[in-house]
């Protein structure tokens, strides 16, 4: 049965195309991974079907009756809702239903007889569905995937708006979660949670009976829950049958047959040219020559896509700072409360360190906290000599209407505007990357937006709070390479143990912090 029909979709951004002509079918119960370089048109595509976006041309339509769940991170959250009360939204028809229950009973008390039969019966199927889908255990169901995702941790009582974004965003996904709807359309959910319930969430999507789609850069994950590829490349979606080390093979494979039917075309191409040159002229051969041309102005011309600019990533060590970088004495970190016991870290000269920990407990904060950008709730933070700190936040501001051109020129005045375009094409941007502005970017392009402004500086002390986040394979490569190679030193929020494992010289699980 086919959920949802894309047919003949275009859509772009100003002069910039992200799709052309594109058509596909969705049938029940596929798990589809779309995968994609960043700036692809991923996430576009998931606002385009949820009609968040509106295509420039074609058509998308869903099968009736089809519920669709999309984890939106602008749900309005009103002051004075719990926890709870947000999980419990789930199941908002339910809770329709039960109520109307109520009230056919008190209908009944002035009834006549025909009313009353009709009653009993639309009670009969209110109340047959409420025990097919579990009512009367909801509760004990919402505490297991809250508890499954650390939701608990926040208190099932605690108001939704004194929360964090990531804590917000962690309990929005349990929510998702519960109403278990047709489709799902995941986009990068692994990037609000910590080891413990990404093992939880892929056991779930492995055993869930609904359609999924899946929008992840942590590719062993993506290859334990998927079994269907969407890639998202050139304008184009193609499909692709099994995980993503699978689709790598097939894709390679495509790759290089086509690259072997060009050049067999170009030859095919060069040999016609020149026997038509050759023989256009003799009256004898005249006839063979126009025939050759015929054949080459029929011929479909094969193309090969141009090769995507690679990220190069490399960071500038500024002078060697004094032995201690931070050192925290008693540091109670949060702003209207302490988030952690008192702590006593102490971060050296060369040092590499990863903090991991559940989103949303106050990595960041700690972060802000050692760098003085928060002032700490109790205890001490003493600086060492002679820092250049660099900082990568985790997120910035939405709505910037600069271009990335822009950005980097105000940053940086002294530089051309060639150096500035150089700069850029070093972190992956095309020519149309850096000339649209930043606010219609991608998530991994705006990240290389910032790490443009980081790599153009010196520094001895890297800060980076959730670096691989939203950046594709080949960035995440280059940007564990250029890590590894920089000689200051680097304090990093991380929640993949494949980008800091084997690199970094200790890890401060900040679970064991609080």
């Amino acid at each position: 049965m086919s959920l949802l029909d894309v047919s003949n979709l275009t859509h772009g951004f100003g002069d910039r195309a992200i799709f052309e002509d594109v058509s596909f079918r969705l049938l029940k119960g596929e798990h589809i991974g779309l995968v994609g370089a960043n700036g692809e048109g991923k996430s576009t595509f998931m606002n385009i079907v949820t009609g968040k976006l509106q295509p420039d041309e074609g058509k998308i339509e869903w099968a009736k009756r089809v519920k669709v769940g999309y984890l939106d991170q602008h749900t309005v959250l009103k002051p004075g809702m719990t926890v709870r009360d947000v999980l419990r939204m789930a199941f908002d028809d339910l809770f329709k239903d039960e109520a109307r229950i109520n009230e056919i009973y008190m209908q009944m008390g002035d009834a006549d007889d025909q009313t009353m039969a009709d009653l009993m019966e639309e009670v009969g199927d209110l109340q047959e569905g409420l025990e097919v889908h579990d009512f009367y255990s909801l509760d004990a169901k919402i505490d297991e995937v809250a508890q499954a995702l650390g939701v608990t941790d926040f208190g099932m009582d605690s108001d939704v708006t004194a929360l964090s974004g990531g804590q917000r965003t962690k309990i929005l996904l349990a929510k998702l979660l519960l109403e278990k709807p047709d489709i799902l359309l995941l986009d990068e959910p692994t990037n609000y949670l910590d080891a413990e319930h990404i093992e939880w969430l892929k056991r779930y999507l492995q055993n869930y009976d609904n359609a999924f789609i899946l929008i992840s850069h942590d590719i062993p994950f993506l290859n334990q829950v998927v079994n269907l590829i969407y890639h998202v490349d050139n304008l184009h979606i193609d499909r692709y049958a099994g995980d993503y080390d699978q689709f790598q093979e097939v894709y390679a494979m495509k790759q290089a047959q086509l690259e072997a039917a060009y050049n067999r075309q170009q030859k095919e191409i060069a040999d016609l040219k020149d026997f038509v040159n050759r023989n256009k002229a003799r009256v004898a051969t005249r006839n063979m020559a126009m025939s050759r041309q015929k054949k080459l102005d029929k011929m479909d011309i094969i193309e090969l896509k141009g090769e995507k600019p690679k990220p190069k990533f490399n960071f500038k060590s500024a002078r060697t700072p004094g032995r201690f970088i931070f050192q925290a004495e008693g540091l109670e970190i949060g702003y209207d409360f302490p988030l952690t016991k008192p702590l006593n870290l102490v971060f050296e000269r060369n040092q590499k360190i990863a903090i991991i920990g559940a989103n949303g407990i106050g990595k960041t904060t700690l972060l802000k906290s050692l760098m003085g950008l928060i002032p700490a709730l109790g205890g001490q933070v003493e600086q060492g000599d002679y820092l250049e700190i660099g900082y990568f936040e985790q997120e910035t501001a939405s709505g910037n209407r600069q271009t990335p051109l822009e950005a980097v020129w105000d940053t940086f005045p002294a530089l051309n505007q060639a150096e500035v375009r150089a700069a850029l094409a070093q972190v992956g941007l095309t020519a149309k990357h850096i000339d649209s502005q930043i606010q219609v970017l991608s998530g991994g392009e705006q990240a290389k937006v910032r790490f443009c402004l980081l790599m153009n500086q010196e520094h001895n002390v890297l800060v980076l709070d959730e670096p691989t986040n939203h950046l594709d394979p080949d960035a995440k490569d280059s940007l564990k390479t250029a890590l590894q190679d920089y000689k200051g030193s680097i304090l990093m929020v991380c929640h993949e143990p494949d980008f800091y494992e084997g690199w970094v010289d200790d890890i401060w699980d900040f679970n064991q912090l609080l």
